[in-house]
């Protein structure tokens, strides 16, 4: 499927990146509220799941374009496809590698930060960070999945 074939930074502004995106969010959501709540819809948590994802992506966003000068979405954002690099150097998908956990790190501080900000009052500190941290392993691993599967086939 070609229009899966190209970058984070093209396949944000399609379609198909506005479904793949709310789909990653959906999943934090939905771990989210399963483990603070012991139910899967709550509509407050969903909500701050959401906003914390914008947050992050408006972040990422913005530090990319300023150590890019100006590019956006090739920073924080790492899902490249094979137009943009060749894994099968190893160096190459080392580097990828490494720039993927960098930015999932990121992604967890800020996620848990703004979590905690706007949870703080309801649960323990302990239990958000825990959540964030579950909900973007998860969110990340199958958004990796679906997104890898297309761009280096």
């Amino acid at each position: 499927m070609i229009l899966l074939d190209v970058s984070f930074g093209i396949f944000a502004f399609l379609p198909q990146g506005w479904l793949f995106m709310a789909f990653v969010i959906l999943i934090e959501c939905i771990i989210m509220t399963k483990i603070l709540k012991q139910n899967w819809f709550d509509k407050r948590i969903y909500g701050i799941a959401t906003l914390t994802n914008l947050i992050s992506g408006a972040v990422g966003i913005i530090t990319t374009m300023i150590l890019n000068g100006g590019w956006f979405l090739v920073v924080w954002f790492p899902w490249v496809s094979s137009n943009e690099i060749n894994i099968s150097k190893g160096e190459n998908l080392k580097g990828l590698i490494i720039f993927y956990f960098v930015a999932f790190i990121l992604s967890v501080i800020l996620e848990s930060f703004t979590n905690w900000l706007f949870l703080r009052k309801k649960f323990e500190t302990k239990q958000i960070l825990t959540t964030t941290l579950i909900a973007n392993i998860v969110s990340y691993t199958i958004g990796t999945i679906v997104l890898y599967s297309y761009s280096f086939r």
